[in-house]
Formats: C-alpha cells, structure tokens, sequence
C-alpha cells in the first residue's frame, strides 16, 4: 500500500509538540516505502516555524507548508482548518493525521466534514492485517472498557487523530537519504468568528500531562494543597508531571487543569505513581493505559491495587520521601 499523507503539526510555545512527530511517524507508517509524507504547519514566528519545518523534514517529511499569518495567532479553530484545507487542495492526500489533542479534537471533525471524509479520533495504534495489507486502526470506547478497530474504505479519505504517547514518533532520516523540502502555502486568512486574545496556563510544572513519561499523582489521601510538596519533588527529579484526582481537585487540594480520570485528561504515561488514591471507575479511565502503574495506599484492599503493576501499602508521606531519596541516590550513582 502507498498513500500520500498530510500531518498538520502542531506546536506549543513555539516548538512542535511530541505529538506532532507521532502523528508524523503514523504517516510514514501508512504511506509506505513508494508513498509521500507531507506537513503543515501554522504561526506566526518565524523562526519558529522555520525550525519546525526543518526538524519535520529531517524526520520524514517531503514537503512542509508553511502557513505564516497573523490570523494564525492562538491557533484560532477557523484559521487553522483553512490552513490545513489549504495544504489538502495542494497535496491531494488520502489520509490526514493531527493529534488528539484540544486543538485537535476541534479542528479535525470540521476538516472531516469539509472534504466528506471517514473520521477517527483518539487513535491509539495501527494495524496491518493479514488478508490484502488493509491497515486497521485501533481507538479505546467506553472509558477504556472496550476497544475498537476500524479499516477505512480503500480510495476513500480519512482524518485520524492519534493519542499523544501512544505511537512511536518518526525517527530522524538515516545520514545519505535527502531531506524534504520547505515550501510557503497559499494561505488566505478565512473569517474568523472566534478570536484568542490571550492564553492564561496554571503554573503546573513545566511538562505537559497528555506527553510526561512519568507522573505522579494525588488523591484525598494527600490532606491537602501542602501534601502536594513530595509528589512535586519526585516528579521533578524524574522529569515528570504531577496528576490529581478529581477527589483532591474537588477539595481544593490542587488545580483542575492536573485532573486526570474520564472528565479530565486522558494519559499513558511509561510510569504513573497514584498516591493516597483509592481507584475509582471514573480516575482509572484517565491513566489505566499506562506502562507501568505503582500504587502507594494505606488501604490495602483500595481498588487502585487492581490495575497496579507494583502495591505499596503505607503512608504516603513516608513512602513518597523514601522513594525519592532512593532514586536521587541511583541516579546519582548512574551519573557519570
């Protein structure tokens, strides 16, 4: 099989989220060794996006557009779909790819319906089956408790969202094989019903939830906006995040924007660390993809032990410091 793939990739702060060479990487996957990758990206810095658009083209693909405009302030939903429109009526594709991100939540439905095309979203692998190389894409359902696989009517296109950490991101191109190359997009700036005037972010650390490779969370058990100190300091040595529990949100323990369950934020995390969280229903659909997941309760029969890799049962402001004193002296032994 070989397409031709469209990735709109998309950049936080300046720099290309991880999703986006996820997304990346699922194309190439799709296109195949005699198919054609293509990028798009949008902003309004320059030199950001001069810098995105050559690391996208050292890691696959053949051409980035580039959409550079005022109107593309904030990633505004309009000025966006028409970015991405723009890139589809000078590529052609057969598939396009965002991330399953808030912005790619919004945007990739509208594009769906603006070219009649099969949508998927939340994609979180992809299959070749045996019978004739049809690809089979693979998203959870219900929360987690059921999983479906869809294929896609050969020749018919498809807009598909991939859950950030889920799939491999694209490997940079081995040294001899050319680099794609970099070209401006005839964009047009559409009307614009709905403006971002400015984004306010709540201080929760410097890595983003939906693409940590570790976060530790908390629940009730923490007592309280203080008890978030430890599971803050081990985060930070293990370069991760810092999770809640609706519980500990709604006890004003900590912020919503760190809640993670079925009406927060989606993870899959390579390590997730509850503390003092019980495991109810609705938090395990937030992070029960994860790699690996270590539960620290006092509680011994607490449901969170169900789906737990590794049990501790104990205090979490005694287990917490003690794991976090014992991975400084680890990494600090492995550091050279």
């Amino acid at each position: 099989m070989s397409l031709t793939c469209l990735v709109y990739a998309e950049s936080k702060d300046g720099r290309l989220r991880r999703v986006a060479l996820e997304a990346l990487g699922a194309a190439r996957l799709l296109a195949g060794d005699s198919g054609a990758v293509h990028a798009v990206i949008a902003g309004t810095d320059s030199a950001a996006l001069a810098e995105a658009a050559a690391e996208l083209a050292a890691r696959g693909a053949v051409v980035v557009h580039v959409a550079d405009d005022p109107s593309l302030h904030g990633s505004a939903p309009e000025a966006v779909q028409a970015a991405i429109a723009a890139a589809i009526d000078a590529v052609q594709p057969s598939a396009v790819l965002l991330g399953h991100t808030a912005l790619g939540r919004e945007v990739a439905p509208r594009v769906a319906a603006a070219i009649g095309a099969a949508h998927i979203a939340d994609v979180t692998a992809i299959e070749h089956s045996g019978d004739g190389g049809d690809v089979v894409f693979v998203r959870p359902l219900y929360a987690g408790k059921a999983v479906e696989r869809l294929r896609i009517v050969p020749g018919a296109p498809a807009v598909l969202s991939v859950r950030p950490n889920n799939l491999p991101p694209a490997k940079p191109l081995p040294p001899g094989i050319p680099q794609g190359s970099v070209a401006a997009l005839a964009y047009r700036a559409p009307t614009l019903w709905t403006t971002v005037r400015s984004v306010v972010r709540k201080a929760s650390g410097g890595v983003d939830l939906a693409e940590a490779d570790v976060i530790v969370s908390g629940g009730r058990g923490v007592r309280s906006a203080d008890g978030f100190a430890p599971l803050q300091a081990l985060a930070a040595l293990l370069g991760g995040a810092v999770g809640a529990s609706r519980g500990a949100c709604d006890a004003g323990y900590c912020d919503y924007a760190l809640q993670i369950g079925q009406t927060g934020k989606v993870v899959t995390p390579q390590l997730y660390i509850a503390c003092g969280i019980s495991g109810a229903i609705q938090h395990l659909a937030g992070m029960s993809g994860s790699r690996v997941i270590v539960a620290i309760n006092k509680d011994a029969e607490a449901p969170i032990f169900g789906v737990a890799d590794y049990g501790i049962v104990g205090d979490l402001f005694e287990i917490v410091p003690l794991l976090t004193a014992e991975f400084r002296r680890s990494l600090g032994a492995g550091a050279t």
